[in-house]
């Protein structure tokens, strides 16, 4: 076996003349992992690169690989993401993997920035205010899943309210109004953290329906699941395709 020139040309574009020591001592593994993550199942996607790059990123965030992510950043970078939307990726996954588990991830994305020249901090993205952040949040909310949140807050417990007050002013104000990266994308990016975290199958049926009501489409789904295939394995990808088929049934 040898790595197909398809995969070649891919990897070099996000890992331009990287020298590979896995390549030396594991031969076999990287050409079937390489001919199978940069050639068959790209071959499938009409995603565009750095869109693709972008979704593995918040992948591995939900997967907790810092060693990978801090390479897949490079490697962001070389495909045109910027510093701003490499942070932006990594916040929108903070309420929902954690602050525990985030931490780590951001001295990560700092040290790689820090290494090619970047100042921090970056410009600032947040436009929600202390005032304004529930309003604004819960406004984003029901523009991503309707009159559900609605719902949510007349069915919720008195003694559990806080927790979808917590969710309208944090999760969507804090973090969805920021600047630097659209809804649309950010939902997508939400998705891929979702199922990678592995095991949150009701939010990941939430968010595959809020993805559908920003006009991700099931199509554009199936591409998300299937290039998170090699980064996250079989039993998430078909915990995923479950979701999908239950919530996307058109």
């Amino acid at each position: 076996m040898r790595i197909s020139e398809a995969a070649h040309k891919r990897h070099e574009e996000l890992f331009p003349n990287h020298q590979s020591t896995l390549k030396v001592t594991d031969p076999e593994l990287i050409e079937i992992f390489d001919n199978f993550a940069f050639d068959e199942v790209i071959a499938l996607s009409k995603l565009d690169t750095k869109t693709r790059v972008m979704l593995i990123l918040a992948s591995i965030v939900g997967s907790q690989a810092v060693s990978e992510y801090k390479v897949m950043v490079g490697a962001a970078l070389n495909v045109g993401v910027t510093p701003i939307e490499v942070k932006e990726i990594l916040y929108q996954a903070v309420p929902y993997v954690g602050m525990a588990k985030a931490f780590d991830f951001v001295h990560a994305t700092n040290e790689v920035l820090s290494s090619k020249g970047i100042q921090l901090p970056l410009a600032g993205q947040s436009i929600a205010s202390p005032e304004t952040r529930y309003d604004e949040g819960l406004a984003v909310q029901k523009a991503i899943f309707g009159e559900i949140i609605d719902q949510m807050y007349e069915r919720s417990p008195q003694d559990q309210l806080h927790i979808q007050k917590f969710l309208s002013a944090n999760c969507f104000g804090d973090y969805y109004t920021r600047n630097g990266i659209d809804i649309g994308v950010r939902e997508l990016l939400t998705l891929s953290v979702l199922i990678a975290l592995g095991g949150v199958e009701s939010q990941i049926k939430g968010h595959i329906q809020g993805n559908l009501n920003v006009g991700n489409g099931k199509d554009t789904l199936l591409d998300l699941i299937t290039q998170l295939l090699p980064w996250v394995g079989y039993p998430r990808t078909l915990n995923a395709l479950q979701c999908l088929n239950e919530v996307a049934t058109k």
